[in-house]
């Protein structure tokens, strides 16, 4: 990964950490640290409340040549968007390609792991989302590195995405893991999405 991408990862993870101060003890935090080549434009989700919807945008393109005997599976992550409260963040990324959605239920529904596939040289190849209630959210094709995100701390559920994407896709892809105070102090990632990226809107 790119000094700048990696110099980006660092400073989220601070900011965040310096914003958990303010907040009780019992919101314990933990950082999955990004994969991928990371060339691009850096990210971080945001948004107020619980994570209750993502779509994820995925370009496949499988050519089969059979009398040549040629075969090539290209496929990536193109892009995505995570959904807090009733209010959808921006596309990190692009809409381009195949659209997957997984909505959680309800509040007791909540996203708990992170995992898939990375090109070092490219892509986020193929992006698995997996809630407390066993149900997920796949998108791409299962080539290349393995990367396996989850809370360090039992109870944490996902916060926010960061990495970083350039124009056909998502070139890294970190996970930072935290408590959600529904009655209101601690909701919002964006001081730190705002700290830490230009937001895209």
């Amino acid at each position: 990964m790119p000094a700048f991408c990696r110099m980006f990862s660092i400073l989220v993870v601070t900011v965040f950490l310096a914003s958990c101060l303010a907040m009780p003890i019992k919101d314990p935090y933990s950082y999955s640290s990004a994969v991928g080549q990371g060339g691009g434009t850096p990210f971080a989700s945001y948004g107020e409340g619980r994570i209750t919807a993502v779509r994820v945008w995925e370009i496949n393109n499988n050519y089969y040549y059979y009398y040549y005997y040629y075969y090539n599976s290209n496929a990536y992550i193109s892009g995505f968007q995570l959904r807090y409260g009733s209010t959808w963040s921006p596309v990190f990324g692009n809409e381009g390609g195949l659209k997957q959605e997984m909505e959680l239920f309800n509040n007791d529904d909540a996203i708990v792991e992170v995992s898939g596939k990375y090109n070092p040289a490219d892509y986020i190849c193929y992006l698995v989302l997996t809630t407390n209630m066993g149900r997920t959210l796949s998108a791409g094709l299962p080539n290349q590195v393995s990367f396996n995100f989850y809370p360090v701390n039992v109870g944490n559920e996902l916060r926010l995405l960061s990495g970083c994407f350039n124009g056909a896709g998502i070139t890294s892809i970190g996970a930072h893991w935290g408590l959600v105070y529904m009655e209101g102090a601690g909701n919002s990632t964006l001081e730190t999405a705002l700290e830490t990226v230009t937001p895209i809107i």
